[in-house]
């Protein structure tokens, strides 16, 4: 799809719009309840929709498709970014009064990080059709990682700041305590962060992680670079509502990594067709259509097995409480 300087200009300007008026309605600091949560999800989800029915309007059916795909894709593999989170939101201590303006901001900086990854990757495709075999390769690999991570028992895992973020905090030193929405502060006459500040920067430099495998993934069902960045757009955007939204539901969620997994295999085989359909080879093509199908079907099928077998370690726990009890008193 042909676009102009003007429409990515118009398009980067929305998109402010809209991070604009979130910021000023939540500008007070406040917990935010599961309705406001409800609500911006359906604003951000509802926002996005209309974006793919304008290119289904002006730019026709493949452009539109593609951008639903990818939009689904980036939306289910951030969900896995919400893990995560909690843990950066738990080893910070985040007062829940703070932890909207901290999502936001670090949001922010992961969607400015991701445009330097997307404009890198449209370069390297654009210059390399051979790059679609590694990057086909690297997610059929990190699809049999998930699948180990999720074979794992990851109950006891805990956020490590990266080199970056212990580089800055070693630089400018960080406050014992937070100081209301400051991100710097003066301390014995030198300035320094806080740790709002902090967990901003973890937040947004931890997404880069994601970002390894989510850009190749939609590069596998686009290569064009305006969908490739709306569609990571309009799925950050809308993350930080579903923090809240979701809250406990997100460890019902027990085999979300095996159907990340099943997307990021399936978009990989696809990468590796693409190649080598791109190097002459006569490998069959999977269409958009296909594509959204088969992403729409896993996260079906991977959310309704989730939250039944949630339900029966829910059914069972008390059962087998019961019994420990009363061996407990035949015991005694």
């Amino acid at each position: 799809m042909e676009v102009s300087t003007t429409l990515w200009v118009l398009t980067v300007l929305g998109l402010a719009a809209l991070i604009g008026i979130d910021f000023l309605v939540g500008r007070k600091p406040h917990e935010v309840s599961i309705r406001e949560a409800g609500v911006w999800t359906v604003v951000w989800i509802a926002l996005a929709a209309l974006f793919g029915v304008g290119l289904l309007l002006f730019g026709g059916g493949r452009p539109a498709g593609e951008f639903f795909a990818g939009y689904i894709t980036e939306k289910s593999l951030s969900v896995d970014n919400l893990f995560v989170f909690v843990l950066i939101m738990t080893k910070f201590a985040v007062p829940t009064l703070y932890q909207r303006r901290v999502l936001l901001v670090g949001v922010l900086i992961a969607l400015v990080l991701r445009t330097v990854f997307i404009a890198a990757g449209a370069a390297i495709v654009a210059s390399f059709s051979w790059v679609f075999f590694l990057f086909g390769a690297f997610l059929v690999w990190t699809a049999w990682k998930l699948v180990q991570e999720a074979r794992a028992d990851h109950t006891e895992d805990e956020f490590e700041e990266n080199k970056l973020l212990k580089a800055a905090e070693r630089r400018f030193g960080v406050a014992d305590r937070y100081h209301g929405t400051k991100l710097w502060v003066r301390q014995n006459g030198k300035r320094i962060m806080t740790p709002m500040l902090v967990v901003m920067l973890a937040i947004g430099t931890t997404d880069v992680l994601f970002a390894l495998d989510s850009i190749p993934a939609i590069f596998g069902l686009t290569q064009d670079p305006y969908i490739v960045f709306t569609a990571n757009a309009f799925a950050l955007m809308g993350l930080r509502q579903l923090y809240f939204l979701l809250g406990g539901l997100l460890k019902k969620l027990v085999h979300l990594s095996y159907g990340l997994s099943v997307i990021l295999g399936f978009i990989g085989v696809k990468l590796v067709l693409h190649a080598l359909h791109e190097s002459g080879v006569p490998a069959p093509q999977i269409s958009i259509p296909v594509s959204l199908g088969v992403i729409c079907g896993v996260l079906a099928v991977t959310t309704f097995t989730s939250l039944m077998a949630s339900r029966k370690q829910t059914a069972a726990a008390p059962g087998a409480d019961a019994e420990g009890e009363r061996k407990h008193a035949v015991d005694a």
